[in-house]
Protein backbone atom coordinates (compact mmCIF):
# COMPACT_ATOMS: atom_id res chain seq x y z
CA UNK A 1 0.00 0.00 0.00
CA UNK A 2 0.96 3.65 -0.85
CA UNK A 3 0.47 4.92 2.54
CA UNK A 4 0.35 3.67 5.92
CA UNK A 5 -3.68 3.95 6.52
CA UNK A 6 -5.21 0.38 6.54
CA UNK A 7 -8.21 -0.47 4.14
CA UNK A 8 -10.32 -1.02 7.69
CA UNK A 9 -9.78 2.40 9.10
CA UNK A 10 -9.94 3.84 5.38
CA UNK A 11 -13.70 1.48 5.56
CA UNK A 12 -14.33 2.96 9.03
CA UNK A 13 -12.94 6.78 8.32
CA UNK A 14 -15.09 6.92 4.91
CA UNK A 15 -18.51 5.09 6.48
CA UNK A 16 -18.25 8.38 8.66
CA UNK A 17 -18.04 10.59 6.09
CA UNK A 18 -21.37 9.21 4.79
CA UNK A 19 -20.48 5.34 3.07
CA UNK A 20 -17.61 3.85 2.65
CA UNK A 21 -15.58 4.55 -0.38
CA UNK A 22 -15.56 1.10 -2.52
CA UNK A 23 -12.46 2.62 -5.32
CA UNK A 24 -10.72 3.34 -2.86
CA UNK A 25 -10.86 -0.26 -0.69
CA UNK A 26 -10.60 -1.75 -4.25
CA UNK A 27 -7.30 -0.31 -4.83
CA UNK A 28 -6.26 -1.15 -1.77
CA UNK A 29 -7.01 -4.99 -1.30
CA UNK A 30 -5.41 -5.15 -4.78
CA UNK A 31 -1.94 -3.76 -3.39
CA UNK A 32 -2.33 -6.66 -1.10
CA UNK A 33 0.21 -9.81 -2.03
CA UNK A 34 -2.04 -13.29 -2.26
CA UNK A 35 0.23 -14.68 0.21
CA UNK A 36 -0.67 -12.31 2.84
CA UNK A 37 -4.44 -12.83 1.91
CA UNK A 38 -4.54 -16.37 2.00
CA UNK A 39 -2.13 -16.43 5.64
CA UNK A 40 -4.69 -14.04 7.17
CA UNK A 41 -7.70 -16.03 5.70
CA UNK A 42 -5.81 -19.42 7.57
CA UNK A 43 -5.48 -17.44 10.44
CA UNK A 44 -8.56 -16.17 11.16
CA UNK A 45 -10.19 -19.82 10.56
CA UNK A 46 -6.96 -21.80 12.79
CA UNK A 47 -8.49 -18.98 15.57
CA UNK A 48 -12.32 -19.42 14.88
CA UNK A 49 -11.53 -23.30 14.91
CA UNK A 50 -9.47 -22.96 18.39
CA UNK A 51 -12.71 -21.22 19.93
CA UNK A 52 -15.25 -23.78 18.78
CA UNK A 53 -12.64 -26.62 20.64
CA UNK A 54 -12.97 -24.44 23.68
CA UNK A 55 -9.45 -23.38 23.41
CA UNK A 56 -10.36 -19.91 24.43
CA UNK A 57 -10.25 -18.61 27.99
CA UNK A 58 -13.87 -19.57 28.41
CA UNK A 59 -13.63 -22.55 26.50
CA UNK A 60 -16.47 -24.42 27.84
CA UNK A 61 -18.77 -21.36 26.70
CA UNK A 62 -17.97 -21.53 23.38
CA UNK A 63 -17.17 -24.91 22.32
CA UNK A 64 -18.98 -26.85 19.25
CA UNK A 65 -17.40 -29.56 17.83
CA UNK A 66 -19.78 -29.25 14.60
CA UNK A 67 -18.82 -25.42 13.73
CA UNK A 68 -14.61 -26.80 14.40
CA UNK A 69 -14.94 -29.82 12.43
CA UNK A 70 -16.33 -27.49 9.55
CA UNK A 71 -13.80 -24.89 9.99
CA UNK A 72 -10.82 -27.47 10.32
CA UNK A 73 -11.69 -28.99 7.09
CA UNK A 74 -11.94 -25.70 5.60
CA UNK A 75 -8.41 -24.60 7.10
CA UNK A 76 -7.02 -28.15 5.42
CA UNK A 77 -8.28 -27.68 1.86
CA UNK A 78 -6.76 -23.58 2.05
CA UNK A 79 -3.66 -24.95 3.21
CA UNK A 80 -3.46 -27.78 1.61
CA UNK A 81 -4.52 -25.74 -2.30
CA UNK A 82 -2.46 -22.86 -1.40
CA UNK A 83 0.82 -24.69 0.10
CA UNK A 84 2.46 -24.56 -3.73
CA UNK A 85 1.51 -21.06 -4.25
CA UNK A 86 2.37 -19.79 -0.50
CA UNK A 87 5.69 -21.66 -0.52
CA UNK A 88 7.45 -23.58 2.03
CA UNK A 89 8.33 -20.81 4.23
CA UNK A 90 4.62 -19.61 5.15
CA UNK A 91 2.81 -22.92 4.39
CA UNK A 92 4.64 -25.26 7.50
CA UNK A 93 3.77 -23.49 10.36
CA UNK A 94 0.29 -23.00 8.50
CA UNK A 95 0.22 -26.94 8.69
CA UNK A 96 1.63 -27.27 11.58
CA UNK A 97 -1.28 -24.81 13.39
CA UNK A 98 -3.58 -27.33 11.43
CA UNK A 99 -2.23 -30.64 12.96
CA UNK A 100 -2.06 -28.96 15.95
CA UNK A 101 -6.32 -28.27 15.66
CA UNK A 102 -6.64 -32.02 13.56
CA UNK A 103 -4.99 -33.57 17.16
CA UNK A 104 -7.14 -31.09 19.62
CA UNK A 105 -10.70 -32.41 17.86
CA UNK A 106 -9.78 -35.55 18.05
CA UNK A 107 -8.88 -35.02 21.97
CA UNK A 108 -12.39 -33.22 22.52
CA UNK A 109 -14.57 -35.70 20.82
CA UNK A 110 -16.36 -37.81 23.03
CA UNK A 111 -16.65 -40.96 20.42
CA UNK A 112 -12.75 -40.41 17.93
CA UNK A 113 -13.55 -40.48 14.43
CA UNK A 114 -11.79 -43.38 12.42
CA UNK A 115 -7.77 -42.46 11.01
CA UNK A 116 -8.30 -40.49 8.23
CA UNK A 117 -12.09 -39.90 8.61
CA UNK A 118 -11.54 -36.51 11.13
CA UNK A 119 -11.65 -32.97 10.59
CA UNK A 120 -9.79 -32.37 6.86
CA UNK A 121 -7.89 -35.59 7.21
CA UNK A 122 -9.49 -36.13 3.36
CA UNK A 123 -6.85 -33.07 2.35
CA UNK A 124 -4.47 -33.94 4.75
CA UNK A 125 -4.62 -37.69 5.24
CA UNK A 126 -4.80 -39.38 8.98
CA UNK A 127 -3.21 -37.47 11.71
CA UNK A 128 -1.85 -39.51 14.65
CA UNK A 129 -0.48 -37.54 17.74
Amino acid sequence: MSDTTSPTATALSDSAAGGPDFDTMTRDIADVPAVEVITTVAVHLMSAAAVNLGLAEEGADHKDLDEARKLITALAGLVTAGATEIGSYHAAPLRDGLKSLQLAFREASIVPDEPGQGPGEKFTGPVIG
